[in-house]
């Protein structure tokens, strides 16, 4: 019997393995033949990046979580090329008979007409503005976006109809759209929060491979609040033993860079995630990996994930409170306000229907422009 294959981290990728999704009727084993370390296997070539157009039927997410601080969402990609392997929209690439793992991060599906969609949504008569948040599940900077700019044609939509957006992102790309988003924080519609897990390099290639390095989305956040547009901080998540050292140096970082505001989430592990970030920590913090399983159980009821919306954000325990009670007082003296309901503060006062409506056959081509569709 072969042995099974040793848990290898691949160059450029989060997970370590493309363990199968929880929909799958035929279960898979890896394990090692000695052809993937061969010249031209698999490791050796790396997980090439597949970007998938699809056309979406509708664009607007909505959802009833009181410990959300949105209820309406646009997500114009599915699957995410930075790789987070704590990214809790993991598991919804199971949906696609897809793996939660090396899948999620090189299968990439690209909702191409979503500009357009968001633009019949916008001119139903039914439709109550109210903040939009940009990229929550995947981001909507990736690098594919570089060259497919469906987030930023989103946002010229959303700029014409005067609708308020707040964006969630890790990459630098927002940068390029700064001349809509500060024209639309001045009118108190556009807010952005950035992530930023760790302030190690050596950390983030492993536990974010493909996303910007965080020096440079300290640089981010300098360039964004300069412009005007109200910049908050997304501590998250807080990995105990791995990221939970840096808490206070992380706050004086992004104060000092100019984020005005900032907030934080303890690590959850649902559905496939939690395999695959025990993989991960296996790979690279062997030495660390019982204690940092011990210390998500003692923060979540002695399990390794609880959803409950009361505490799924925050854990619970000796430890969440330890937690909370350092990023409140080092937030505090910051001066860094909490900005949990900054989506909620923008206007949506202003709100204006869109003038000009796509045909429902119509879809977008490779330049982002509205083609009829022939058998539509």
């Amino acid at each position: 019997m072969l042995p099974p294959r040793p848990l290898r981290a691949t160059k450029g990728r989060g997970a370590v393995s493309n363990m199968q999704g929880r929909f799958e009727r035929d279960a898979r084993e890896a394990f090692d033949d000695g052809w993937e370390h061969e010249e031209g296997g698999q490791e050796a070539r790396g997980w090439k990046t597949q970007v998938t157009h699809e056309q979406a039927r509708s664009i607007l997410s909505r959802n009833a979580s009181p410990d959300l601080p949105f209820s309406v969402s646009l997500n114009p990609y599915r699957g995410c090329e930075h790789g987070c392997i704590y990214c809790y929209a993991r598991p919804t690439h199971s949906y696609q008979g897809l793996s939660p793992g090396l899948d999620f991060e090189s299968k990439i599906f690209a909702k191409v007409n979503a500009p357009e969609v968001l633009r019949r949504e916008l001119a139903k008569a039914s439709y109550v503005p109210e903040s939009i948040a940009l990229g929550v599940n995947t981001d909507a900077y990736q690098p594919c976006e570089r060259e497919l700019r469906i987030t930023r044609r989103v946002l010229e939509v959303l700029q014409e109809c005067e609708h308020p957006v707040g964006l969630i992102t890790k990459s630098a790309l927002i940068e390029r759209d700064i001349d809509i988003l500060a024209a639309m924080a001045a009118k108190q519609q556009a807010a952005v929060a950035i992530t930023v897990t760790t302030l190690d390099p050596a950390i983030a290639r492993t536990l974010e491979p493909r996303a910007a390095a965080p020096a440079r989305r300290l640089r981010t956040i300098r360039t964004l609040a300069e412009a005007g547009i109200p910049v908050g901080v997304s501590i998250s998540p807080i990995i105990p033993f791995i990221t939970e050292p840096e808490i206070e140096r992380l706050l004086e970082a992004v104060h000092e860079a100019g984020a005005s505001s900032a907030h934080y989430v303890v690590l959850r592990l649902p559905w496939e995630v939690n395999p695959l970030f025990q993989q991960w920590l296996q790979a690279h913090f062997p030495e660390r990996a019982q204690r940092v399983m011990n210390r998500v159980r003692e923060m979540r009821g002695g399990k390794d994930y609880d959803s409950d919306f009361a505490t799924r954000m925050k854990g619970e325990g000796v430890w969440a409170e330890m937690i909370r009670q350092r990023f409140r007082i080092a937030a505090a003296r910051l001066g860094l306000a909490g900005h949990g309901g900054r989506f909620h503060q923008l206007d949506a006062s202003q709100f204006r229907r869109p003038l000009v409506i796509p045909p429902l056959g119509a879809r977008a081509n490779g330049n982002g422009e509205g083609q009829l569709d022939l058998f539509g």
